[in-house]
């Protein structure tokens, strides 16, 4: 599969317009979230997010997995969970015939996309072969052994490891994102967009993106070229471990199909220094994250190709997205032709003032000017509609 390949390009497309694009108009302010697990799903790596109770880590997902075409696996981890319960109990029948065999349907081992909430409440009874599978997608039971189909587990929790069990654990998971509330500005968009989320109910997608196409997309990652970022990359390592982070080889290793995800994502099959944004979420705790990002951000921000297609979450973090504020823009419009009431007229205005004071941070010419003509334009529709309301 090479960058010119028209079914490479569609694909790549398709899991743009398909997968990622439905997700970031479902859930409001997750942009970033979505993101990282994009490129989990495409690096065939799992991922980690953390965050406290309700902020849509678990309904991500779920919304994730009824885009894509194939099996879910689900679970709550208590500290009493038992092996049976994730992998499947011995089937009966067998066992009569003095065969170990493991019924496992619908269970982990059968699943495309697996999910675990409260991951760090695994126990000892189920680490080992939570472990192996997590780590060589392989599960295996006595003499029993068979490979597995998952594309990706994503795990979830309110708090990080604090003994080193769990580190062994959580330490399967390369990427790990933070799912917190959404910022004040952004909440009405948020209340707009579960109200209807939960009006549609949890419909299955009728287009959904096929297993084929994202194992393509997995295995286009051992295709891109890697060379023009491997001195710069090393030397990112070299100050990450200056830094004091821990980054053994195995993991430098592993980042690298983190990178190709990237380019993947672009469209391309030769990895850009932008592409190294993806570092950025390969944290152990909280403490990491701003130097890390800020290590990341140095080596990003050395080089601007406009030529080269990047993807939007490789922008220094004080930049502002266009996208993100388009999709503000388009948020009120819908809530202004739904007809508000004067209250909800003055809570828009004040809306979209906040993103006209962000208009500024936005650092191209063409996009900013775009974007200002659209929130002149609303601006004058609400205007309008105040004035028609008092009249």
């Amino acid at each position: 599969m090479t960058e010119n390949n028209a079914e490479f390009q569609q694909i790549v497309r398709r899991f743009q317009s398909g997968l990622l694009e439905p997700l970031k108009s479902m859930f409001v302010g997750k942009d970033e979230v979505i993101d990282v697990l994009g490129i989990g799903l495409i690096g065939r790596e799992n991922v980690f997010l953390y965050g406290p109770p309700g902020t849509a880590k678990s309904a991500i997902v779920q919304a994730l997995a009824r885009l894509v075409d194939g099996q879910m696996f689900d679970y709550l981890l208590t500290r009493f969970t038992e092996p049976n319960e994730l992998f499947g109990p011995f089937d009966i029948r067998r066992l009569r015939e003095g065969e170990l065999i493991t019924n496992t349907e619908g269970m982990f081992p059968e699943a495309t996309l697996v999910f675990l909430d409260e991951l760090l409440n695994a126990n000892s009874a189920i680490l080992n072969s939570l472990l192996m599978a997590l780590n060589e997608r392989v599960f295996r039971r006595g003499r029993e052994f068979r490979k597995l189909p998952t594309l990706m587990v994503v795990g979830a929790s309110n708090h990080l490891p604090e003994d080193t069990a769990l580190a062994a654990l959580f330490d399967r998971f390369l990427l790990r994102v933070t799912c917190d509330n959404v910022p004040f500005e952004q909440l009405g968009a948020v209340l707009d967009a579960g109200w209807r989320l939960d009006a549609a109910g949890q419909e299955t997608a009728t287009d959904r993106i096929r297993i084929e196409e994202l194992e393509q997309l997995q295995q286009a990652t051992f295709d891109v070229d890697l060379t023009p970022i491997q001195q710069v990359y090393i030397e990112l390592i070299h100050r990450f471990r200056h830094a004091g982070f821990s980054v053994s080889d195995r993991r430098a290793v592993k980042f690298q199909r983190l990178i190709a995800a990237s380019a993947i994502q672009c469209g391309r099959q030769v990895a850009h220094r932008s592409d190294l944004w993806v570092l950025r979420y390969t944290w152990d705790n909280e403490e990491q994250q701003e130097v890390l990002a800020s290590l990341v951000d140095d080596v990003i921000n050395t080089e601007v190709n406009e030529a080269v297609a990047i993807h939007p979450r490789s922008r220094p973090r004080d930049q502002v997205d266009p996208e993100l504020l388009a999709r503000d823009v388009e948020n009120l419009q819908e809530r202004w032709e739904r007809n508000p009431s004067p209250r909800d007229l003055a809570y828009l205005k004040d809306q979209l003032g906040l993103i006209s004071e962000r208009l500024q941070w936005v650092e191209n010419d063409t996009s900013r000017q775009h974007l200002q003509e659209r929130i002149s334009e609303l601006w004058q529709q609400l205007t309008t509609t105040s004035e028609s309301a008092v009249g």
